[in-house]
């Protein structure tokens, strides 16, 4: 039985159908407000969150292998880093070790650091250090940005475009480079490590197929979304401010604190890695967009987003 936490948010729904057909019996554990979502016929669900200690003892009966998925990183502020991400970590390890489960799977960012300057990243690193020092077999997943027709850093930017007919305010110069993964590339590699014995242990690190600077990936969302406007470059503090304050009106607002973070600085790897590690040949970042992107209504979406209630995924 393998276990998913976190199993309502992006990578989650992607992931579970990918397991259930490949044979693979799956429990998935959501939030009560996620119960009656439809998952493939065969998957068991479990009805908690991560800081339910006795709905992890629950979820991880006859269970094996657990991809801890659960994380605050799209819709929380710091305290709710440290509650979910952190402390949920925590009790999942917990709950892993007394029902002796073989392997433990994390998703982090590349970058991630314990001592990093940027929260973030610094929560991940923190992750990454309690689950090196579990006892537990595990794979550590570093992943660059992810994205897909449900994701919520290159949609929520088609969506940013929308905002203003003219300009779209960029952090800087935009030239922190990064290395998006689509999310049927990464959902492949996790599928097919779960038999590489050489990955039991290890961090390993994982980009798509090309470096992109995000200035590069703003105006390739432009170019694909047919949403031209004029850059403007802003200093990333005074943007950064400009964001806490509007999220405390609009708290589902499509750019959130943790994108200054992953803009922070590079954060790539080994372009080959994915195909060494886990033998996926990843699709380009505008050869992918391409199959989804054109003809959406980012302008209704960005409505329906905005007003819609918070609905917190772990």
């Amino acid at each position: 039985m393998i276990l998913v936490t976190g199993a309502s948010g992006f990578v989650g729904r992607h992931l579970i159908p990918a397991l259930v057909e490949a044979g693979w019996p799956v429990r998935a554990l959501v939030p009560p407000h996620r119960r009656r979502m439809s998952w493939p016929d065969g998957v068991e669900v479990t009805v908690g969150r991560v800081g339910d200690a006795a709905a992890l003892h629950q979820a991880m009966q006859r269970v094996h292998t657990v991809f801890h998925l659960a994380s605050a990183q799209w819709w929380g502020g710091r305290r709710d880093l440290e509650r979910v991400d952190v402390e949920g970590t925590r009790n999942v390890i917990a709950a892993a070790r007394a029902a002796r489960i073989g392997r433990f799977y994390l998703l982090s960012h590349l970058g991630a650091e314990p001592s990093s300057a940027y929260p973030l990243l610094r929560v991940k690193g923190q992750v990454e250090a309690l689950v090196r020092h579990s006892g537990l077999p595990y794979t550590i997943m570093r992943c660059g940005v992810l994205f897909g027709p449900e994701d919520r850093f290159v949609n929520n930017l088609a969506m940013l475009l929308r905002t203003n007919p003219l300009f779209f305010f960029q952090p800087g110069q935009g030239e922190s480079l990064l290395h998006p993964l689509y999310i049927g590339d990464l959902v492949q590699a996790l599928l097919n490590s779960l038999e590489r014995i050489a990955l039991v242990d290890a961090t390993v690190e994982i980009g798509g197929a090309e470096y992109l600077t995000f200035n590069e990936m703003v105006r390739t969302v432009m170019r694909v979304s047919r949403a031209k406007r004029l850059i403007v470059s802003v200093p990333p503090y005074a943007l950064r401010g400009v964001t806490r304050t509007v999220r405390r009106v609009l708290p589902r607002w499509p750019l959130s604190l943790q994108w200054f973070d992953l803009l922070s600085s590079n954060r790539t790897t080994k372009l080959g890695n994915l195909f060494d590690y886990c033998d996926v040949r990843p699709v380009r970042f505008e050869d992918t967009l391409l199959t989804y992107m054109p003809g959406r209504h980012y302008g209704l979406e960005l409505l329906r987003f905005v007003f819609s209630p918070p609905r917190y995924s772990v």
